[in-house]
């Protein structure tokens, strides 16, 4: 599982350590073997270890090619996966398409999401940040149902 914030700076060859706390779970886990792609959703993009990034994919090829949402999920996904490992300081390369994509600079943000990361460019992240959490008081009363029973 992984959660918590980090801050990082890219190094001059697009590179980015990923926190040393995360390196032994990650070798344990997937022999330091990774997947990037981009988030369809938001401007970031995912982090997987290849074993939950497979069960991605498996779930992917479930998603019908005659809906074109699920087609165009699968496209970007699949499309913009990139293999990666993490290198002997713990580092991943993040190739210039996918920087581009994120508009990911020099800073970024890594926001551990239970089975992924998130990575950010930290000054798109902290304007995003900032317009959900001006969201959160003006939504509270129209939360989707499963919210609703969430006990924080």
């Amino acid at each position: 599982m992984f959660r918590g914030f980090s801050t990082l700076s890219l190094d001059a060859k697009g590179r980015m350590a990923i926190p040393s706390r995360y390196r032994e779970r990650l070798a344990e886990q997937c022999g330091n073997a990774l997947v990037l792609t981009l988030n369809p959703l938001d401007h970031c993009l995912w982090l997987y270890p290849l074993p939950d990034w497979e069960l991605i994919e498996t779930k992917l090829s479930a998603l019908s090619d005659f809906n074109r949402q699920s087609r165009r999920t699968k496209q970007m996904m699949r499309g913009y996966a990139t293999d990666c490992e993490l290198d002997g300081h713990g580092r991943i390369l993040l190739p210039q398409q996918l920087r581009d994509y994120a508009g990911i600079t020099k800073q970024v943000v890594v926001l551990g999401q239970g089975n992924k990361f998130e990575i950010w460019d930290e000054a798109n992240w902290n304007r995003q940040r900032d317009e959900w959490l001006q969201q959160v008081g003006a939504d509270s009363a129209e939360a989707p149902e499963p919210l609703r029973g969430l006990s924080l």
